[in-house]
Protein backbone atom coordinates (compact mmCIF):
# COMPACT_ATOMS: atom_id res chain seq x y z
CA UNK A 1 0.00 0.00 0.00
CA UNK A 2 1.39 3.37 -1.01
CA UNK A 3 -0.10 5.39 1.82
CA UNK A 4 -3.28 6.87 3.23
CA UNK A 5 -4.73 10.13 1.94
CA UNK A 6 -7.56 12.13 3.50
CA UNK A 7 -9.40 14.47 1.12
CA UNK A 8 -11.17 17.35 2.88
CA UNK A 9 -13.46 19.54 0.76
CA UNK A 10 -17.06 20.65 1.11
CA UNK A 11 -17.51 20.28 -2.67
CA UNK A 12 -18.65 16.74 -3.40
CA UNK A 13 -17.37 16.74 -7.00
CA UNK A 14 -13.82 17.61 -5.98
CA UNK A 15 -13.78 14.94 -3.27
CA UNK A 16 -15.00 12.30 -5.74
CA UNK A 17 -12.50 13.35 -8.44
CA UNK A 18 -9.52 13.27 -6.07
CA UNK A 19 -10.73 10.06 -4.46
CA UNK A 20 -10.89 8.29 -7.83
CA UNK A 21 -7.54 9.64 -9.01
CA UNK A 22 -5.67 8.59 -5.88
CA UNK A 23 -7.36 5.20 -5.55
CA UNK A 24 -6.29 4.44 -9.13
CA UNK A 25 -2.74 5.40 -8.09
CA UNK A 26 -2.92 2.74 -5.37
CA UNK A 27 -3.49 4.92 -2.30
CA UNK A 28 -5.97 4.20 0.44
CA UNK A 29 -8.32 7.20 0.58
CA UNK A 30 -10.86 8.71 2.93
CA UNK A 31 -13.09 11.73 2.46
CA UNK A 32 -14.45 14.41 4.76
CA UNK A 33 -16.94 17.14 3.89
CA UNK A 34 -16.15 19.26 6.96
CA UNK A 35 -13.59 19.81 9.68
CA UNK A 36 -15.28 17.68 12.30
CA UNK A 37 -15.33 14.64 10.00
CA UNK A 38 -11.71 15.35 9.04
CA UNK A 39 -10.49 15.47 12.65
CA UNK A 40 -12.40 12.28 13.45
CA UNK A 41 -10.78 10.45 10.52
CA UNK A 42 -7.32 11.78 11.42
CA UNK A 43 -7.68 10.48 14.99
CA UNK A 44 -8.94 7.04 13.90
CA UNK A 45 -7.00 6.36 10.70
CA UNK A 46 -3.81 8.47 10.93
CA UNK A 47 -3.50 9.37 7.22
CA UNK A 48 -0.04 10.05 5.79
CA UNK A 49 -1.25 13.09 3.87
CA UNK A 50 -4.26 15.42 3.97
CA UNK A 51 -5.44 17.36 0.93
CA UNK A 52 -7.28 20.24 2.53
CA UNK A 53 -9.57 22.90 1.11
CA UNK A 54 -9.10 26.25 2.88
CA UNK A 55 -12.72 27.43 2.69
CA UNK A 56 -14.97 24.97 4.48
CA UNK A 57 -18.13 26.01 6.34
CA UNK A 58 -18.01 25.59 10.10
CA UNK A 59 -14.26 25.18 10.58
CA UNK A 60 -11.83 26.82 8.15
CA UNK A 61 -8.74 25.21 6.73
CA UNK A 62 -6.35 26.94 9.14
CA UNK A 63 -8.24 25.56 12.15
CA UNK A 64 -8.38 22.07 10.62
CA UNK A 65 -4.65 22.25 9.84
CA UNK A 66 -3.82 23.26 13.43
CA UNK A 67 -5.88 20.38 14.83
CA UNK A 68 -4.40 17.83 12.41
CA UNK A 69 -0.86 18.93 13.36
CA UNK A 70 -1.78 18.81 17.07
CA UNK A 71 -2.84 15.17 16.63
CA UNK A 72 0.21 14.16 14.58
CA UNK A 73 2.94 16.58 13.55
CA UNK A 74 4.17 14.16 10.85
CA UNK A 75 0.98 14.21 8.76
CA UNK A 76 1.69 16.12 5.55
CA UNK A 77 -0.89 18.71 4.47
CA UNK A 78 -1.42 20.07 0.96
CA UNK A 79 -3.81 23.00 0.67
CA UNK A 80 -6.34 23.80 -2.02
CA UNK A 81 -7.83 27.24 -2.34
CA UNK A 82 -10.06 29.00 -4.83
CA UNK A 83 -9.05 32.29 -3.28
CA UNK A 84 -5.88 34.28 -3.77
CA UNK A 85 -5.48 35.00 -0.08
CA UNK A 86 -1.73 35.06 0.28
CA UNK A 87 -1.83 35.89 3.99
CA UNK A 88 -3.97 32.81 4.68
CA UNK A 89 -1.66 30.63 2.58
CA UNK A 90 1.36 31.99 4.45
CA UNK A 91 -0.33 31.41 7.81
CA UNK A 92 -1.08 27.83 6.77
CA UNK A 93 2.55 27.27 5.76
CA UNK A 94 3.62 28.71 9.12
CA UNK A 95 1.47 26.00 10.72
CA UNK A 96 3.09 23.23 8.71
CA UNK A 97 1.33 23.00 5.33
CA UNK A 98 3.84 21.87 2.72
CA UNK A 99 2.34 23.42 -0.43
CA UNK A 100 -0.83 24.79 -1.95
CA UNK A 101 -2.78 24.47 -5.17
CA UNK A 102 -5.12 27.14 -6.53
CA UNK A 103 -8.45 25.90 -7.82
CA UNK A 104 -8.95 24.95 -10.53
CA UNK A 105 -5.77 22.90 -10.13
CA UNK A 106 -4.01 20.69 -12.64
CA UNK A 107 -4.75 17.12 -11.56
CA UNK A 108 -1.44 15.85 -12.96
CA UNK A 109 0.48 18.42 -10.88
CA UNK A 110 -1.49 17.40 -7.79
CA UNK A 111 -0.82 13.71 -8.50
CA UNK A 112 2.91 14.38 -8.95
CA UNK A 113 3.09 16.42 -5.72
CA UNK A 114 1.35 13.71 -3.71
CA UNK A 115 3.55 11.01 -5.22
CA UNK A 116 6.66 13.03 -4.38
CA UNK A 117 5.60 13.75 -0.80
CA UNK A 118 4.58 10.18 -0.03
CA UNK A 119 7.64 8.65 -1.68
CA UNK A 120 10.11 10.83 0.21
CA UNK A 121 9.42 9.14 3.54
CA UNK A 122 8.13 5.78 2.30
Amino acid sequence: MKGKILIVDDQYGIRILLNEVFQKEGYQTAQAANGFQAIDIVMKDKPDLVILDMKIPGMDGIEILKRVKAIDQDIKVILMTAYGELDMIQEAKDHGAIMHFAKPFDIDEMRAAVRQELTVNA
